[in-house]
């Protein structure tokens, strides 16, 4: 019997990011709207990127198999 492709979720297609070594890449939330109430140093601490948390993660790589 033929393996079964797994359909790409894709919201999580374009939230997250694998890197080389497994773990996952996430933008950081808050940084859509109301931007100027947010100071600049507020704002550009959520530009930077940075990892999902441990327990999220098998979750997130079962959404994005073949990224």
């Amino acid at each position: 019997m033929p393996k079964i492709k797994i359909k790409t979720h894709s919201g999580a297609k374009k939230r997250f990011n694998l890197t080389k070594t497994g773990k996952v890449k996430r933008a950081k939330a808050y940084k859509s709207h109301i931007l100027t109430k947010k100071d600049t140093k507020r704002k550009r601490g959520l530009r930077t990127a940075t990892y999902a948390d441990v327990t999220n993660v098998a979750a997130i790589k079962r959404m994005i198999p073949y990224k």
